[in-house]
């Protein structure tokens, strides 16, 4: 399975968005970066001409003007502009990830100390564990502190409403090539979304800080075609189905459907 999100060494700028949040949040930081640019050619102009100006040689008597009713406008209208500018998409994208209008099926994750669980409601309701693979159980191109023994599977081209709770401290879900970031709250339910374009593997981790381990608990999303997605549905939840014993269910993601992994 292709690797479509996963940081890169010397990696510039944000990881390539996969999903249509994340191209908004390119849009998003791209508009702050020009308003970023302006206020500092703005602040470095002005201090040119300062220096230029107003420098002892060229002023030996310093003026004492105590106000200017122009100036004391314009420094106070220009940051009320740029602010309504910034605030306006800001909100857009706010609501725009807060939650799916129109979702296809539903995922709850839960966060534990120290790895992630899945529960599929609207497919069987089976849970399963997600753990991180340690260093000395790597197989050839997973990469440390990011492959886990069994990655959360979604199909393509779906809008999934993503769930988020914690069983004992905050943790955050975290995917940054699909504009997800949600914290995991004991006693809340928090809310987000995800329609992934391409298949491959996408990575995250946990981006609480949660305890001793919390650089231990990442985040592997497995991105397949509609067909190998409902195939791994059947396979997982038969598997399931083999140990309804009241405790959680560890099941082989990736080995359920043929191109998972």
């Amino acid at each position: 399975m292709a690797v479509a999100g996963e940081p890169r060494p010397w990696q510039i700028n944000l990881m390539p968005a996969q999903s249509p949040v994340m191209e908004r949040v390119h849009e998003f930081h791209n508009l702050l970066l020009v308003v970023q640019f302006g206020i500092v050619l703005l602040v470095l102009g002005l201090l040119g001409y300062i220096i230029f100006r107003f420098n002892a040689k060229r002023n030996p008597v310093p003026s004492r003007t105590s106000h200017n009713t122009l100036l004391e406008v314009i420094w106070t209208a220009v940051p009320v502009v740029i602010l309504v500018i910034i605030a306006i998409p800001g909100l857009r994208l706010l609501y725009f990830h807060d939650r799916a209008q129109e979702y296809d099926f539903t995922i709850k994750v839960t966060g534990h100390q120290w790895y992630w669980s899945y529960t599929y409601p609207d497919h069987g309701d089976f849970t399963y564990t997600s753990i991180m693979i340690p260093d000395d159980e790597l197989q050839e191109g997973q990469p440390r502190l990011l492959a886990v023994d069994n990655p959360v599977v979604v199909p393509v081209g779906t809008n999934v409403q993503i769930l988020v709770v914690s069983d004992d401290v905050i943790h955050a879900w975290a995917l940054p090539s699909l504009g997800i970031k949600i914290d995991a709250t004991p006693g809340r339910v928090n809310e987000r979304w995800l329609h992934v374009y391409e298949e491959g593997t996408y990575y995250g981790m946990c981006s609480e800080l949660c305890g001793i381990n919390h650089a231990f608990m990442p985040i592997q999303l497995e991105a397949v075609s509609p067909e190998a997605f409902e195939a791994w549905v059947e396979e997982t939840r038969e598997e399931w189905a083999k140990r309804q014993d009241g405790s959680a269910v560890r099941v082989a993601a990736g080995d359920a459907a043929s191109g998972v992994r």
